[in-house]
């Protein structure tokens, strides 16, 4: 039986050379590896992203595929890319999706873990 499954871990950096505080500018990037750990190829067709900073607003971002990318991942592979945002506040989180299509055409979504965006030695 056909099983649709991709795993998702993420690793995140504050960029201070990028950042500007006194303009509440904080830039991060995350780096993303999925790995197709299912029985079937399948491809990332798009992601939708919910980015929310410590003061609460929210964004949301939506698109095709990844950093220009729509990859095609055979049972056991993986595809890593780096991306960032930038927030008003030195702290924050993103969660989201990715939706992909078996080479059968089944549809299904992938779900990314919230995960937080902080400078460094800022948490308790």
């Amino acid at each position: 039986m056909a099983t649709y499954e991709m795993t998702v871990t993420v690793r995140t950096q504050y960029l201070p050379e990028q950042s500007d505080p006194e303009r509440t500018n904080f830039v991060f990037t995350y780096s993303i590896t999925i790995k197709n750990t299912g029985t079937v190829a399948a491809q990332l067709i798009s992601r939708h992203w919910v980015i929310t900073d410590a003061n609460n607003h929210k964004e949301e971002v939506s698109g095709l595929g990844v950093v220009g990318h729509q990859p095609l991942l055979q049972p056991g592979e993986q595809f890593e890319y780096t991306s960032g945002t930038a927030l008003r506040t030195q702290q924050g989180s993103m969660y989201g999706e990715y939706f992909c299509v078996a080479e059968n055409g089944h549809r299904f979504e992938v779900p990314i873990p919230e995960f937080v965006l902080s400078l460094p030695r800022t948490l308790h």
